[in-house]
């Protein structure tokens, strides 16, 4: 997950051996705290970071698992929803928060690319390499001016970023200089935060840059252990630039 997004003791445990749930993604916490009460990394955690500089403490701590921890034990689809919302794209994608490269794995099983990935962890980018589906994986913080990429693209991609912690919709203009005329956009957004981070809003402020638009409401996993999250939702938003 990229970006401008993201324990001592033994953590509660549930009935049989695993971790108790905690709803607490709307709650605020300092990381020192987090990291204090919880001896490893999880969503709840990573919905409650605030800058930075969290996320880049937090994934240096996650990095390594993510994909085991997270990933294949919730049954992640997103990943796999925003590739097929891309099918057909022909020429460079750009993989926005980029994380382990779970997307970049799958846009590549699907024939696309070259992928280019951004993300604010090195870390995470360092899985995301050992993956084998990258051109290029740049450092970058997406609250912030990118960096020179190696644009434009006829793909722009992004699965887990745009949630609690991470990334707003102040993001798209950006995201949108970077895209050939034409280029197809596809990306999840939970739906925890499209009415309060301003997605819906900050779409219609888009329209004239953009077109094709459309939004699915799709569940985040699939027969997810985790009852606190198991019910979890985002929006796969599709669209083309004008």
């Amino acid at each position: 997950l990229f970006s401008s997004i993201l324990g001592g003791g033994e953590a509660p445990r549930a009935e049989g051996g695993r971790k108790a749930p905690r709803n607490t993604c709307n709650q605020s916490r300092p990381l020192a705290q987090w990291l204090m009460e919880s001896p490893d990394p999880d969503l709840d955690g990573a919905y409650a970071l605030q800058t930075p500089e969290d996320n880049r403490a937090y994934y240096r701590a996650w990095a390594a698992r993510y994909d085991s921890d997270f990933a294949a034990t919730m049954n992640y689809r997103l990943p796999n929803l925003v590739a097929a919302a891309l099918q057909g794209v022909e020429g460079p994608v750009l993989d926005v928060g980029a994380g382990t490269g779970l997307l970049g794995a799958a846009l590549g099983a699907r024939g696309l690319g070259p992928i280019d990935g951004v993300d604010l962890s090195p870390e995470m980018l360092a899985e995301a390499q050992a993956k084998g589906c990258y051109r290029h994986l740049v450092l970058a913080d997406l609250t912030q001016p990118l960096p020179p990429l190696h644009g434009p693209y006829q793909g722009v991609a992004s699965s887990g970023t745009f949630t609690h912690g991470h990334v707003g919709p102040e993001a798209l203009d950006a995201l949108l200089d970077v895209a050939a005329p034409g280029a197809r956009f596809a990306f999840s957004v939970n739906a925890g935060v499209w009415e309060a981070r301003g997605f819906a809003a900050a779409l219609m402020r888009l329209s004239p840059r953009i077109a094709g638009l459309t939004i699915a409401d799709e569940p985040i996993y699939r027969d997810a252990p985790d009852p606190a999250h198991a019910a979890d939702r985002a929006m796969i938003v599709a669209f083309a630039r004008i």
